[in-house]
């Protein structure tokens, strides 16, 4: 049987990561996975393009219970370093909005950037092999449906419990509680929001229809699209705002963010006072979500706005600008970007993402605790995190 120094499960962002950074200490790293193939989630991510980091990253962008936690990681191995990487492959790249960057070409270039990283490593990676147990005496023991494999380090970087269909588990996690490490509650992240019947109506019909917006819950705002789908609401705005969100939480939603509602409707009162609710409304947001909003929330505004009362106008400016709505449920694992959640940084070392009570255990990625922004933060995390476990073992 081959002595290795470290053993890591999970090929996907966090692990190749982790991987590699062993690997180029001259530690001899075993790299396990149960797919066929490395980087599974990387391959599908960005459209197939890889929204590979943010230049915009920082600890202020992430959610967990401790919000200061992941802020050693991300300045130990930053989005600067990745860059650096990919540009030392000669991977061509560009920049959306808000700071996202991209491959102009596939994400298969950053698989096989991280992959041949690996590879002038030593680092010996095995796919198709199916975990059946973990242990620990004096090192830990994997146990795999080809073989048993040792060490005295064991990183766990299997992700989390978004799309399944790629073979996503919640092993690190069965892993960690068997550890006695605590895990907070998991739940979908950056997942469209499904509603009941109180808004279905007026939803379903505009399927499609998306607008700029600002989505509000407490402290968190987020101000880009929302889309409209025959479920509920989806678009980066919404998908941010569901990280936080909480069943039974109302949601806040500005749909003029940029507008001064009563002001336009003052306005509309005295220069279009012939001009039905609908209409004014279809000046400023896209016509189906005006006739969908005059139809079911404003049915009762029956005159012309210029022959309603400022009562009633400031009232419709109100819901514009302050729309408050609570959504039913999410889509869940399978449409979920991420999985919120997991191994509390309590147990964890900030600097090492080693398990505090169990030496040489440690978690990486979607795993811990931390959940990014959409738009390149929960890779950033992967890298970081993989890289400071990688650091450690």
């Amino acid at each position: 049987m081959t002595a290795y120094d470290a053993i890591i499960l999970g090929a996907g962002a966090a692990g190749l990561m982790a991987a590699m950074a062993a690997g180029q200490r001259g530690r001899r790293v075993l790299l396990l996975d149960h797919g066929a193939e490395a980087g599974a989630k990387i391959l599908i991510s960005g459209g197939g393009r890889c929204n590979f980091t943010n230049r915009e990253t920082e600890p202020a962008r992430f959610f967990s219970e401790n919000p200061h936690f992941a802020r050693s990681a991300l300045s130990r191995y930053t989005q600067h370093d990745f860059l650096a990487l990919v540009e030392r492959h000669r991977i061509a790249w560009h920049e959306k909005t808000l700071g996202q960057l991209f491959c102009d070409g596939s994400a298969r270039a950053i698989v096989a950037m991280l992959l041949a990283e690996c590879e002038a490593a030593g680092v010996d990676l095995r796919l198709r092999h199916r975990i059946t147990d973990v242990s620990r005496a004096d090192g830990f023991r994997v146990e795999t449906d080809r073989g048993a494999f040792t060490a005295p380090a064991l990183v766990l970087a299997t992700g989390g419990l978004s799309i399944p269909k790629l073979g996503a588990t919640g092993l690190s996690l069965d892993i960690a509680r068997r550890f006695g490490l605590p895990v907070v509650e998991p739940r979908p992240a950056l997942v469209p929001l499904t509603f009941g019947e109180d808004w279905l109506p007026l939803m379903r019909p505009i399927a499609g229809v998306s607008l700029p917006i600002e989505a509000r819950l407490g402290r968190d705002r987020f101000r880009e699209a929302m889309l409209f789908t025959h479920r509920g609401l989806s678009g980066p705005a919404i998908l941010q705002i569901s990280t936080p969100w909480r069943a039974g939480e109302a949601i806040t939603l500005d749909l003029l963010p940029d507008r001064d509602a009563a002001a336009l409707l003052r306005e509309r009162k005295r220069d279009r006072p012939k001009a039905g609710i609908g209409t004014v409304l279809g000046e400023v947001l896209p016509s189906r979500l005006a006739a969908a909003l005059a139809a079911h929330r404003f049915a009762h505004l029956t005159r012309p706005v210029g022959e309603l009362p400022d009562k009633a106008l400031l009232a419709v400016a109100g819901m514009l600008k302050g729309l408050s709505i609570t959504p039913m449920g999410s889509e869940g694992y399978a449409k979920a970007e991420v999985m919120a959640g997991g191994v509390s940084t309590d147990a964890l070392s900030s600097r090492s993402m080693e398990a505090k009570a169990v030496p040489g255990l440690h978690v990486t990625g979607e795993a811990v605790d931390v959940t990014g922004w959409l738009g390149g933060y929960n890779f950033q995390w992967a890298w970081s995190s993989g890289w400071c476990a990688g650091q450690s073992v």
